[in-house]
């Protein structure tokens, strides 16, 4: 089948998006990407098998919700002319769009009218977002006016993806039927994520957080723990991997804290990159703050750093917990300084024991990986288009499980 993917994020560093066009690419379908435009990037390129077609340039300098939006609405016209020009030449099967924004999957309006069939995937809920990004009233006119944005946009979709079983079960209670609704979890392609052996020698201790600068994402307080650190770890170096809106304010918490040195900020890179950075770490850490939003947002680094032999150090949240426990993964209280830095130090001094730990988890991953959950998106789009491929090949496609949560019995 001929396939668009539409997203308003870097293609090459957006796992979840890449994952879905080269696992259709790889069976024979042609696929093509609709996405933005890093400064000096190729408007056009073919990555793995897809077509990539960058429409817009975007530099993270935005002032305000307004140019924030503006933005948005830019690339959401962009999307819609090229879309709808395509369809004419050379139709599409499906068109699967990619939130945030849920609304940008109205720029497949005229491909749907032609029969194309439409799926909404949706990475971050987008209400609750806005709600911990901008410190907005779950009751508040705009909250509610994203709900209702959200439930048009899932309305409008003929089938509607969701990145965790927590936000499932909320899309749910919103309206949002059964029947055309699935959670599948953000989780790591082996065959970006393969171990290929780690081959720095060197004394250092580093701790890697790769992924969106957002104060939700807690890597504030990841900062403060390596500070409170200093002494006890000398060797200890802090690497940040990633973009987004907190950026700034992390580099000058950084230098008033004087641990500048400590904390190493590097550009996001493509994540088949990001792969052998997480393999030269010693630890993982996904600190999120258990606010509305990121108390249930799912952290496909946690996967990750599991895949890699990376011991993860994770803040408690609800989906967290949900998903993990204690045997694999190290927990401390979410926005707790004091008890990270103290598991930062076990971790990195008791090598037994985080190694152990490493190798269960590794185990675990082995039923949460993109191998296991390919199957059931494929199915779902091979229904929605009409395609049957034979029997052989999807069996037990059905039978996959949404979620493999571990419970305190599992393990040990």
């Amino acid at each position: 089948m001929r396939v668009c993917m539409v997203t308003y994020s870097f293609y090459e560093s957006d796992n979840r998006v890449m994952r879905y066009a080269e696992t259709l690419a790889a069976r024979g379908d042609e696929v093509e990407v609709i996405s933005l435009r890093r400064s000096g990037q190729e408007k056009t390129d073919i990555i793995q098998g897809v077509h990539v077609c960058r429409v817009q340039e975007r530099t993270r300098n935005e002032k305000g919700k307004l140019s924030y939006l503006l933005r948005i609405l830019a690339f959401f016209l962009r999307a819609m002319l090229l879309l709808s020009w395509r369809q004419v030449r050379k139709p599409y099967q499906l068109i699967h769009v990619h939130s945030v924004p849920d609304f940008l999957v109205f720029a497949a309006w005229f491909p749907k009218l032609l029969a194309a069939k439409v799926v909404l995937d949706i990475h971050d809920i987008l209400p609750e977002f806005y709600a911990s990004k901008f410190g907005s009233d779950l009751n508040s006119s705009m909250f509610k006016a994203l709900v209702a944005v959200e439930w048009l946009s899932t309305s409008f979709a003929d089938h509607v993806i969701i990145a965790n079983d927590l936000w499932h079960k909320r899309l749910l209670l919103r309206g949002v039927p059964a029947s055309k609704c699935t959670a599948i979890v953000n989780t790591p392609d082996l065959s970006v994520f393969a171990r290929q052996g780690k081959t720095r020698k060197d004394d250092k201790i580093v701790l890697i957080y790769p992924g969106t600068l957002n104060w939700h994402q807690g890597v504030d307080i990841t900062i403060r723990a390596v500070a409170s650190l200093r002494d006890k770890l000398p060797t200890l170096e802090f690497h940040v991997y990633g973009e987004g809106d907190a950026r700034r304010a992390l580099m000058e918490l950084a230098r008033e804290l004087g641990v500048e040195d400590r904390i190493l900020f590097h550009d996001a890179c493509p994540i088949r990159q990001v792969a052998r950075k997480i393999e030269e770490a010693d630890l993982g850490v996904v600190a999120k703050r258990a606010d509305s939003f990121g108390d249930e947002a799912f952290s496909t680094k946690i996967l990750e750093f599991m895949c890699m032999g990376v011991p993860a150090i994770i803040a408690s949240t609800s989906i967290d917990r949900y998903y993990f426990n204690d045997s694999i993964a190290q927990f401390f209280p979410s926005g707790d300084v004091d008890e990270l830095a103290r598991c930062i130090l076990r971790l990195s001094q008791d090598k037994a024991g985080s190694g152990a730990m490493a190798k269960r988890a590794s185990e675990f991953t082995r039923n949460m990986t993109w191998d296991v959950h390919s199957k059931k998106y494929l199915r779902i789009v091979d229904d929605l288009v009409g395609v049957y491929p034979d029997l052989e090949e999807t069996a037990g496609a059905n039978d996959v499980p949404i979620k493999q949560p571990l419970h305190a019995s599992q393990h040990r």
